[in-house]
């Protein structure tokens, strides 16, 4: 990159700059959010031959994702090879003086059009005073001249303002029209390192995500790839299967570990925008494919219930490269790689470097190997009821959750499916949550220690549907609030099943065994994860490597 060059334009070179699509504002700045009467300001700064500040230019032959329009002027894209000077500092500036000079009409959010023709030079107002207004309510018509006319005006209409105006009106015009604008160039540098200027200039705003930087550089008017709008539309697709909440960093990561099988930060701004634009249709079919596995294979109906959001990435790398659902051993090995994953915390830290390592273990996968690990996992039912501790976002829990899930679990008092929603399960008090022995009760009856623990734990909870009359349960005892249910369902030893509560006898329900029913259900889901998970010689020390990882966990929201 070269140093970072000073300049000076004019004021008729640099609006011919932007009316010729040669400087771009980039669709990473914010909104113009300046008013008309700042921008006065800005203009009457210009006429009293004040500074301005400095502006920030990026040179570059690439194309960026750029402000097509500022209010009713439409800015024209730049001709192919040409360089394009995008700003990185002074779009607030830019635009209020290109609005002012050009009498655009901008169109706000609130609706409300500010139309920048109307702003005014008082030719009465005194130099220590305000010369550029917009409030011309009580102001002599004869003694203002809209900007643009002072700009544009012909001799003819300039000559007709009384002949005390006239040397104002040449000084004016004369003082905007040969008016430096300081600029600094800033040429040959790459997009991150542009970028990485733009965000230490806006030391006061928001950084850039990584997904702005990558809308800006996979931008290509000729094919009409915007990535903002393609994501968009993904979300859009996947919104019916209630998967959603997928965010952007994941599907950058899942093209970045397809084409470059890493998915860093560094490497993700390394991927060309050819190479962006081939692999995104494919990667959009490939994570629709990983979608509809974990919803109609394992039976995770909504993505908040997914342990890790990052496991998208591994299933849909699997699907790129195996269009076909994977049957016999295959189907085996990846899903014990789901539930390795999910119980053994795997994606809580070093994210990126854990899906390169993961993805060598969907290739064996691919290639019907069983892959190695070198993280345990233990699903015993002591493990299950000394770690169990409800928070909904951790993926040990989550994992637990997702097993309730695949049951479908019915309404105790109708024996329909219950409906479990993303928008439900977007707090930890969620209404999909059901303390089975209530909260109340447990607490005026069990006597154990660490009594908490044992109320808030995954073991207790059931997922229910909106429709369960949680103030009729309230602190009743379970044998008093399921005899109710009894009367109303007489599918309830079926309903419950669908419940990992297998049998209301043994369960301790019928005379409210606490004891017993941690014990059942702790058997119950074990039962189903062996079912699951193909054990490995590193499982045999697993309480022993698994408690160093735990010790260190914080307990997080406990549900109400």
């Amino acid at each position: 990159m070269q140093l970072p060059e000073p300049q000076s334009k004019q004021y008729s070179s640099l609006l011919n700059e932007i009316e010729s699509g040669q400087v771009k504002i980039p669709q990473f700045q914010r909104e113009f959010v300046w008013d008309m009467v700042k921008s006065a300001d800005l203009i009457d700064s210009i006429i009293k031959g004040y500074p301005i500040g400095t502006f920030i230019f990026w040179r570059t032959n690439e194309r960026l994702r750029a402000v097509r329009d500022l209010g009713n002027f439409r800015l024209p894209e730049p001709r192919d090879g040409e360089f394009v000077n995008y700003v990185l500092d002074g779009q607030q500036r830019m635009t209020s003086l290109f609005a002012s000079l050009k009498g655009l009409k901008i169109t706000r959010e609130s609706g409300r059009v500010d139309d920048y023709s109307e702003m005014y030079v008082d030719l009465d107002a005194p130099e220590d005073q305000q010369i550029v207004i917009v409030d011309i309510l009580n102001k002599p018509l004869d003694s203002l001249i809209r900007i643009t006319d002072l700009l544009t005006g012909s001799f003819t209409m300039l000559a007709s303002y009384d002949v005390k105006y006239h040397k104002k009106l040449q000084h004016f015009q004369n003082i905007i029209q040969s008016y430096n604008f300081s600029i600094i160039l800033l040429k040959d540098a790459a997009i991150d390192v542009a970028t990485e200027v733009f965000t230490r200039i806006n030391v006061g705003g928001k950084s850039l995500t990584l997904f702005e930087i990558m809308i800006a550089k996979t931008y290509d008017s000729a094919s009409g790839f915007d990535l903002s709008e393609r994501y968009r539309h993904l979300i859009r697709e996947l919104t019916p299967h209630n998967y959603e909440t997928i965010s952007d960093t994941t599907v950058l990561q899942t093209i970045s570990m397809i084409l470059e099988n890493d998915c860093t930060r560094k490497q993700i701004l390394k991927l060309s925008k050819h190479q962006f634009i081939n692999a995104w249709e494919p990667t959009v079919s490939a994570i629709k494919s990983a979608v509809e596995y974990f919803k109609f294979t394992y039976g995770i109906p909504v993505s908040k219930l997914l342990p890790y959001n990052a496991l998208i990435v591994p299933y849909s790398y699997f699907f790129y490269f195996h269009k076909d659902i994977p049957t016999g051993d295959k189907q085996k090995y990846l899903q014990d790689f789901f539930w390795r994953c999910a119980l053994s915390g795997r994606y809580s830290s070093g994210v990126e470097g854990k899906l390169a390592q993961d993805i060598k273990r969907i290739d064996l996968i691919i290639s019907n190997k069983l892959p190695q690990y070198e993280w345990a996992v233990d699903i015993s039912p002591e493990f299950i009821k000394n770690h169990g501790w409800f928070s909904a976002g951790r993926s040990f829990i989550k994992a637990i959750l997702c097993l309730y899930a695949y049951k479908q679990p019915k309404s105790f008092n109708t024996n329909a499916i219950v409906n479990i929603s993303n928008y439900w399960l977007k707090q930890a008090n969620s209404r999909n949550y059901h303390h089975f022995f209530p909260k109340a009760y447990l607490n005026k009856n069990l006597k154990w220690e660490n009594k908490d623990f044992w109320i808030n734990h995954i073991l207790n909870i059931t997922i229910v549907d909106d429709f369960l009359n949680k103030r009729e349960i309230a602190a009743k005892a379970p044998s008093k609030y399921m005899a109710g249910f009894k009367k109303k369902n007489t599918l309830l030893e079926e309903t419950m099943k669908s419940h990992l509560i297998n049998d209301l006898e043994t369960f301790g329900i019928w005379d409210n065994n606490y004891e017993a029913f941690i014990n059942k259900r702790a058997k119950a889901i074990s039962f189903e994860l062996k079912r699951r998970v193909i054990e490995a010689d590193v499982d045999r020390n697993a309480e022993a490597i698994l408690e160093e990882f735990y010790e260190d966990i914080t307990d997080e929201l406990i549900i109400e």
